[in-house]
């Protein structure tokens, strides 16, 4: 028993170097947001996909309405690392560099509503009133905050969660706490399992949430 115990703890040792060697080889090659891109468009929705925050649907030639969101605002990064306004992070921050990279806080979203978001944070809003028709999302400008339909809001709260795991960065009280009502309503999807085991193989690593 003591010896079978030994083959499979030494097993598990070497599945476990083999896992790490292929985590720090993918993240070789992703090593800005530039080498990261190409990786979404190319591999996450090579056959194209919905926007995050209202679901617009859109085929492998993307167009030019389309673009990729953090929904961990870079700007808040910036802020966590003390490294100045974001071309600054990405000229002296190694670290800023490889945070802003991370595929698992990438989602693609209409340039109108990527921009409307700018770095505000989620919340609930009063109302329906749409920034653009056909697409559940409101923007209280007075609060700052942002309101995405209901089906985004589960991924949202994970790739949030997510990120301040992995980076140690900071979600204030207010927003983790809708963020975690969130994230109960809005349960784990097909599409969202489908995501993460795909970015698990270019990336090497999982959104645990």
């Amino acid at each position: 028993m003591l010896a079978a115990s030994a083959c499979a703890e030494h097993d598990d040792a070497r599945q476990a170097g083999r896992a790490s060697q292929a985590s720090d080889t993918a993240r070789a090659r992703i090593i800005d947001y530039d080498s990261a891109r190409p990786l979404l468009w190319g591999t996450l929705y090579a056959e194209g996909g919905e926007t995050l925050y209202c679901g617009r649907q859109f085929g492998a030639s993307k167009g030019k309405k389309i673009n990729i969101e953090h929904v961990f605002p870079m700007s808040w990064v910036a802020w966590h690392l003390h490294c100045g306004q974001r071309k600054e992070c990405r000229q002296t921050s190694d670290r800023f560099n490889l945070i802003e990279a991370d595929l698992h806080n990438l989602w693609p979203a209409l340039k109108t509503i990527n921009k409307a978001r700018s770095s505000h944070p989620f919340g609930m809003i009063k109302g329906e009133k749409h920034l653009i028709r056909g697409c559940d999302f409101e923007v209280d400008e007075g609060r700052r905050v942002v309101e995405p339909w209901p089906r985004a809001r589960g991924e949202i709260a994970r790739s949030m969660f997510y990120m301040a795991n992995e980076y140690g960065l900071h979600i204030r009280a207010k927003q983790g706490r809708t963020l975690k009502i969130w994230s109960r309503e809005d349960v784990v999807s097909a599409e969202e399992k489908r995501r993460n085991d795909a970015i698990e193989k270019i990336q090497g690593n999982r959104n645990p949430y």
